[in-house]
């Protein structure tokens, strides 16, 4: 697991009425602060990413659909520089992932029909100076192919 990484598996407690899942709480051991929430999508093949933050931590997790999230750690000073892990999200495996500032994370929707993912972050957007640096998802050094792997 790369340094800094958390993953919580979430808990679905369903009744007659629905379901109901928390994602992330302020007495979480992982949890730092508070910055905001959103929501994004990804349609079916679709790669998002890399991108990277310089400063917010990000505590994300996919509540519809299904998605690869892999997370590459080129932080300079990192005991796990240069490791990939890889985790598959979203309704048929509810975790939430903590990624530390400094390493890569994209996703790619694996299923067939558009996916959802919640994002909290420590950090609000900052229109004017954004905190996110972006690396081309297949022409970079990472070395990382998305494709899906058959056998």
């Amino acid at each position: 697991m790369i340094d800094g990484v958390t993953v919580k598996k979430l808990k679905v407690i369903p009744d007659e009425r629905g379901r109901l899942m928390e994602i992330v709480r302020s007495d979480d051991d992982f949890f730092t602060r508070f910055g905001q929430v959103y929501m994004t999508t990804c349609y079916p093949g679709v790669v998002k990413g890399w991108h990277y933050h310089r400063k917010q931590t990000d505590y994300m997790t996919a509540i519809h659909g299904m998605l690869k999230i892999v997370l590459y750690d080129r932080r300079e000073n990192s005991p796990t520089r240069g490791e990939i892990n890889e985790f598959f999200s979203g309704e048929r495996n509810h975790i939430l992932i903590t990624i530390p500032p400094g390493v890569c994370h994209g996703f790619k929707c694996i299923g067939t029909r558009e996916a959802l993912v919640i994002n909290t972050v420590t950090e609000p957007y900052q229109y004017e100076e954004p905190d996110e640096y972006r690396i081309d998802p297949h022409d970079n050094d990472i070395g990382y192919d998305w494709s899906r792997k058959d056998g």
